[in-house]
């Protein structure tokens, strides 16, 4: 992009950008945190696991399947209590809500071949993005961070019975109106919970519990991430606008591993080259290398290079390094797109097995990364969180 001279008259760019979240007691979440539960059992077993491990979770089942090469193999016994306590620690623990966790458990899981586990390349061809922009402190989009937050807090108040109404499958969605890349207004938020047979006070009264105890103080949390003001009284906050939602979980939506790809990454506000991350360990490029994308992005931003970031990688199946680097920081660069791209091949080992090493991904660090996003979670201590800070 070919900054303006200072004597051009620069164009107002305004727009509303949403974004969404689902609750970790979504179906499509509950199966990624099975498929990620199984991973870390494996990698705290034997570090160097190779595990490919996806899940469907039904009515009153769930079903799991892929491929995993390991030196100390988890029983039968041992992954289907580990599934049960997953699903018990999420919240479904109702037996007349059609899933809890005495679900029946089918178990298709098989040893990967070895001659599928020695190369020390990328295990597929494939393209990753990682971004990071100064919108939050997290240096994340501020509408996907929204999104997490309001469904953590009402998490927590299902979990600590402050709202003892919620069950655990719950979705939100957020708008933010854009001036020039910068969030200016809150339009819009959309939260819509399960929850338990209600009459049409007590559905009122959960509804205002909602908005004052779960909306409006993450709201505020996400004013001081951004150092900005968003008017919640002006804000069309709408909960459970379809009315009582009494049907939900895997019960009522069949749930996948990797189908929120985009709650898991930037909401929708960055590229996504298209492969899932849970069930998956460091030796898939999906994963590591997005993480490594992020990881850097965040990096170039955190030491003051840009005010946002876009990274691409794209690798082919063998190879142990990426066969292309892109770096687009949508004119807010303080020196050229492709002088960061020199520095970041002079900073960052770039092979697979760098990333892995560089990263420390092969420890059982997955679980927390399967509900409420992979990035902006300081919370979780994440490595690729982290920043390095660079010279320039």
């Amino acid at each position: 992009m070919t900054a303006l001279h200072p004597t051009e008259k620069q164009k107002v760019l305004s727009f509303v950008f949403s974004s969404e979240s689902v609750s970790e007691g979504h179906p499509d979440k509950v199966a990624d945190q099975i498929s990620d539960a199984i991973l870390d059992a494996h990698l705290a077993r034997d570090h160097f696991s190779r595990v490919a491990c996806e899940t469907l979770v039904t009515k009153n089942k769930a079903i799991l399947a892929g491929e995993i090469a390991t030196h100390h193999k988890l029983s039968k016994d041992e992954i289907e209590t580990l599934v049960r306590n997953t699903i018990k620690g999420i919240g479904y623990t109702h037996g007349d809500k059609g899933f809890d966790h005495n679900c029946e458990i089918i178990n298709l899981l098989h040893k990967q071949e070895p001659a599928l586990n020695q190369n020390e390349g990328a295990g597929d061809q494939g393209l990753m993005f990682g971004y990071a922009c100064n919108q939050t402190k997290e240096l994340m989009p501020i509408p996907v961070l929204l999104a997490h937050r309001i469904l953590q807090n009402l998490g927590k108040a299902r979990k600590e019975m402050v709202i003892p109404c919620l069950l655990p499958d719950a979705k939100s969605q957020v708008s933010f109106k854009f001036v020039n890349r910068q969030p200016v207004e809150l339009p819009t938020v959309i939260v819509s919970t399960h929850h338990h047979e209600l009459d049409e006070s007590g559905f009122r009264d959960m509804r205002q519990q909602v908005m004052d105890l779960v909306v409006k103080p993450s709201i505020a949390e996400i004013e001081e991430s951004s150092a900005r003001y968003f008017d919640a009284n002006k804000c069309d906050i709408k909960i459970n606008p379809l009315g009582m939602w009494t049907d939900g979980g895997p019960a009522a939506d069949t749930g996948l591993t990797g189908r929120k790809i985009i709650v898991d990454t930037y909401g929708g506000w960055a590229q996504h080259g298209g492969g899932a991350f849970s069930g998956k360990d460091a030796t898939k490029v999906d994963r590591s290398a997005a993480y490594m994308a992020r990881h850097i992005a965040k990096s170039i931003v955190a030491s003051g290079m840009a005010d946002e970031c876009l990274l691409q990688f794209g690798f082919v199946i063998g190879d142990e390094k990426p066969v292309s680097l892109m770096i687009d920081t949508f004119g807010s660069g303080k020196i050229a797109d492709a002088e960061i791209e020199k520095m970041v091949d002079v900073n960052f080992d770039l092979t697979v097995k760098g990333i892995i090493e560089y990263l420390d991904l092969r420890k059982p660090i997955y679980g927390p990364s399967a509900a409420y996003g992979h990035f902006g979670r300081a919370e979780c201590n994440f490595s690729w969180e982290k920043t390095k800070l660079l010279n320039w």
